[in-house]
This record gives C-alpha cells, sequence and structure tokens, in this order.
C-alpha cells in the first residue's frame, strides 16, 4: 500500500507539471481577453425588443482592433508632423496625462516600435564577488548625463514584468549570444525556461 502511495503522488506531481501552467495560462489569457471584451462591449447601445441589453461575444476586442486599425492608419496616412507636434505640446500642458502618457508610450515603443529597446541582452557584473545579473541594454551613451563611458541596462524581475534600469561602467556589460526573447523568457522564468538549445 505504501509503494502505491508513491506512485500516486508521483502521478500527481507530474500531472500537477503539466495541468498547472497550461491552465494558469489560459486563465489568465481568458481573463485579460474577457475583461477587455466586457469593458468595450459596448452592450447599453444594442438593446432586443423586450429591451434588455445585449452582449455579443468578441465585440469589445472587435472593437479594440478596430480601433487600433483606425488610429494606424490615420497616423501613417492622414495626420501630419504639424498636427503630431501639435497634440505634443496638448498633452504636455496635462502634467499627470502626460507625464502617463509619455511613459506608456516609450513602454510600448520599446516592445514594438521601430526602435524597439530591448533587443541586446548584456550580462553585467554587479559586484566584487563577481556576481552576475542579465539585462538588456537600453542605453549606449550616458555622456548628456555627464557620464561619458557608462551605459544604461534593464533588468527584468523573475515573475514579473517590472523591473529596474541601473547605470553602470561600459567595461563591466558583455554581450549575450542569444536571442532578446530567449533571454527575456530566461530572466522573467526565474532562470527555468528560454534556453533551449
Amino acid at each position: 500500500m505504501n509503494n502505491f502511495a508513491r506512485v500516486l503522488i508521483r502521478y500527481f506531481a507530474k500531472g500537477l507539471l503539466v495541468v498547472v501552467p497550461i491552465g494558469a495560462a489560459i486563465f489568465l489569457m481568458y481573463w485579460g481577453v474577457s475583461t477587455i471584451d466586457k469593458a468595450l462591449n459596448l452592450s447599453d447601445l444594442l438593446v432586443d425588443k423586450t429591451g434588455k441589453h445585449l452582449y455579443i461575444p468578441g465585440l469589445g476586442i472587435l472593437n479594440v482592433i478596430v480601433v487600433i486599425m483606425i488610429a494606424g492608419i490615420l497616423v501613417t496616412n492622414v495626420i501630419t508632423d504639424p498636427i503630431k507636434r501639435w497634440f505634443k505640446r496638448w498633452f504636455n500642458r496635462l502634467p499627470i496625462f502626460a507625464f502617463l502618457y509619455s511613459s506608456i508610450k516609450d513602454l510600448t515603443e520599446a516592445f514594438v516600435g521601430e526602435e524597439k529597446k530591448f533587443n541586446e541582452p548584456v550580462l553585467v557584473e554587479v559586484n566584487e564577488f563577481g556576481l552576475k545579473k542579465i539585462g538588456f541594454l537600453v542605453q549606449k551613451d550616458l555622456a548628456v548625463l555627464g557620464l561619458p563611458g557608462e551605459v544604461a541596462v534593464y533588468f527584468p524581475y523573475s515573475y514579473s514584468f517590472a523591473g529596474q534600469v541601473i547605470i553602470i561602467d561600459a567595461g563591466k556589460v558583455k554581450p549575450i549570444d542569444k536571442s532578446a526573447a530567449d533571454m527575456m523568457k530566461f530572466v522573467i522564468s526565474g532562470g527555468v525556461s528560454g534556453l533551449d538549445h
């Protein structure tokens, strides 16, 4: 009976290793999509014959996709540089909005803009004992801050999308010959994934 219980526990543990990550990933994706869908569904505008509000699954996500596509078309083909400058001046007059807008815009451009920022993974020696951290080189020249020969490196936290930026001597930064996506996955997973051969 004791061996049988151990076998069952081993099977249960192996099942957990498969089911929990898949279940958690599916749940988080479902939760994110359904939250956005419900928030932007416009069901208040749709009413059936009895006067009840209609909820059409997927309409909120479709609304987001359409708005993003229209914005992309307008910014690419219609909105000129003078109009963009006018909007930028107007945004700068709203201090809190300007701060939030520019921070979110910079972060978005870091991942999907023309000049992606997190595409140079590096290994940084951070103390005299040889402790090293994996990060992403985000600024190669800080002379404008009075720090010639120093660079800015972003370190994402494991199991999080937060991180920190440090400024360090360029000689302590060593490029890593791996893709940025693999290294980001490696760091965010706490070092347990992303280094497939």
